[in-house]
C-alpha cells in the first residue's frame, strides 16, 4: 500500500526542531513534522494558581491555538468570537496533563510553568506535534531556573513523546498527515515516555469499530515511533543549536 507522502507504513514524517526563537520567553522552541509546524514557548512565572498558594507546589499549564491562515482556508481568530473552541480546549489540557505526567510539581516549588504552542502551518499532528516541541520548551525553561539557582534540584523526572497512528486503506500506519487523517478509517494520538509509560492514548474509530489486533498495530507503531523521537531528541539531531537534554537519558 503506498501511503499519499510516499513514505512506508511505520515512517515518521521529517523532524525539525529549532531552538531559541523567542528572545523573551525562557523556553521557546519552533517544531517540524513535515509540514505541520509549530511554535512553542515556556513562560516562567513566580506565581501559582490561587489552590495552589503556601502549598510548597508548581504548576504546568498549556495553552493551544491555530493561526488564521494555518490550514487552507482561513480561520476567524477564536478571540474575535469571544470564547474557544471545544476542540482547543481538549488540546491544550491534554499538552498540559501530558507535561505535568514528567515533572515533579513540588520540587518546582511555587512557579507556574506557562507553555504556549501556536500552529504556524497544520498538515495533520497538530496536537502530538506540540507536545514533542512543548517538553523542549519546558526542559530550557526549568534549566533557566537552575542556572539562576532558584531551583536547587531539577524537577523534571522524564522525556515524554506523542505522535499519531491511523487506519489508512485497512494498513495500519504511523504518523499521519492531513491527507491520511481526513481519509483514515481510525485514528490515535499516543503520549508515551521515555521508559515506554503509557501518559495517554486517544483512539477514535472513523467508519467502523476496529479489532484488537489493529490497536496493538497502532500502539506497537506508536511505540516504535516515540522512541525514534527521544533518539532524536536525546542525540540533538534535529537542531543546528544545542539543546540540553541529556537529563532524560
Amino acid at each position: 500500500m503506498k501511503r499519499p507522502s510516499g513514505r512506508n507504513f511505520d515512517e515518521l514524517r521529517d523532524i525539525k526542531i529549532e531552538l531559541d526563537i523567542s528572545k523573551h520567553a525562557e523556553g521557546s522552541c519552533y517544531v517540524k513534522f513535515g509540514d505541520t509546524h509549530v511554535l512553542c514557548t515556556a513562560s516562567i512565572e513566580n506565581r501559582v494558581p490561587p489552590w495552589l498558594r503556601n502549598s510548597g507546589s508548581g504548576w504546568v499549564t498549556a495553552e493551544y491555538g491555530m493561526l488564521p491562515r494555518s490550514t487552507s482556508d482561513r480561520m476567524r481568530r477564536e478571540a474575535s468570537t469571544g470564547k474557544q473552541s471545544g476542540r482547543t480546549q481538549e488540546i491544550q489540557r491534554l499538552i498540559g496533563r501530558s507535561l505535568r505526567s514528567v515533572i515533579d510539581l513540588k520540587t518546582l516549588g511555587e512557579f507556574q510553568v506557562s507553555i504556549d504552542c501556536d500552529v504556524i502551518q497544520a498538515d495533520g499532528g497538530t496536537r502530538t506535534a506540540s507536545i514533542t516541541g512543548a517538553v523542549v520548551a519546558l526542559r530550557q525553561s526549568i534549566d533557566s531556573l537552575l542556572k539562576s539557582k532558584d531551583l536547587r534540584k531539577d524537577p523534571i523526572i522524564g522525556c515524554i513523546g506523542a505522535v499519531s497512528c491511523g487506519i489508512y486503506n485497512n494498513v495500519s500506519v504511523l504518523d499521519l498527515d492531513y491527507d491520511e487523517d481526513s481519509k483514515a478509517e481510525a485514528d490515535a494520538n499516543f503520549v508515551l515516555t521515555d521508559g515506554g509509560g503509557v501518559v495517554e492514548i486517544q483512539a477514535t474509530a472513523e467508519l467502523k469499530p476496529f479489532s484488537e489486533k489493529k490497536y496493538f498495530e497502532l500502539f506497537h507503531l506508536a511505540q516504535k515511533g516515540i522512541k525514534e523521537i527521544n533518539i532524536i531528541q536525546k542525540k540533538r539531531e534535529y537542531s543546528p543549536r544545542e539543546i540540553n537534554l541529556n537529563i532524560f537519558i
